[in-house]
């Protein structure tokens, strides 16, 4: 359930890169428990959002409050242990690893016990082990990927490898999850399989998420009854529902004249 306070809020955030200003003033609140979409046409600024959130670049001025705290300044690992994680448009798996190698490495980055009990006897070691077993197949089942834990990541076709992303983002405990085009490289029924997979995720687990994505379908349905944010050229441009950006002429002239997307399909993919 959605709550009315922001957990996350993006304030007056400039990032220039070399003389070009990737994003200008950018001030985005997000809401705890919300799905808050993320579009615009390529060279947005939407990844260089993602990135300042998470610590992989410094603003050039602002501020990124969660839970209150400007994280500024942190490293990408402390943003991570304080609850956020993100998957990322190039998929980064280990891929000699298997499946469930991959979810449990990101699970034994979190801290479980003290350094008291890591002197304790075996069988402590034991219960770990078959808690940290368990709860990477939970993880790996969200996304149904638990059939093929001890297959190798490589072997997995280029969507399941999607999923394989999102269950070790999941697997660092997040309370915010950044979902970087999760949809890439998707075809229509995969997209439904998405939609239906990042819905239960969140009905289940309670994360707010934030999603980056290109294909119109799956981010119209998964916003429908919460909020898009539209960029263009590392300005905010729009705000609001799938309804609202549907009849934004500012939103349909930017993709026009992007060339990224037809107008029908605009309309096709809000409605």
């Amino acid at each position: 359930m959605m709550n009315t306070s922001p957990i996350l809020t993006l304030k007056n955030i400039d990032m220039v890169f070399g003389g070009v200003q990737a994003l200008k003033n950018v001030n985005i609140d997000v809401m705890d428990g919300e799905i808050l979409g993320i579009i615009g046409p390529n060279g947005a600024g939407k990844t260089t959002v993602f990135n300042v959130i998470t610590g992989s670049i410094t603003p050039t001025n602002g501020q990124v409050l969660y839970k209150g705290e400007n994280i500024v300044g942190k490293r990408v690992d402390q943003i991570c242990h304080l609850g956020i994680s993100r998957t990322f448009q190039n998929i980064r798996l280990f891929p000699q690893m298997s499946v469930f190698e991959n979810v449990a490495l990101a699970r034994h980055s979190i801290p479980t016990h003290s350094v008291l009990e890591s002197f304790l006897p075996m069988k402590h070691a034991k219960r770990e082990k078959i808690r940290l077993n368990e709860e990477v197949f939970e993880f790996l089942k969200m996304v149904n990927l638990d059939h093929l834990a001890d297959q190798a990541a490589a072997t997995l076709p280029y969507g399941l490898q999607r999923r394989l992303e999102i269950a070790r983002a999941m697997a660092a405990d997040p309370k915010v999850l950044l979902l970087d085009e999760p949809a890439a490289g998707m075809n229509a029924d995969e997209c439904q399989d998405l939609i239906q997979m990042i819905r239960s995720i969140h009905e289940k687990l309670g994360y707010t998420i934030l999603l980056i994505e290109h294909h119109m379908n799956v981010v119209m349905e998964l916003c429908r009854n919460h909020r898009i944010v539209v960029l263009n050229l590392g300005e905010i441009l729009a705000e609001g529902s799938p309804a609202e950006i549907q009849t934004n002429p500012d939103v349909i002239d930017a993709y026009l004249g992007s060339k990224r997307i037809k107008h029908h399909e605009i309309d096709t993919a809000i409605s």
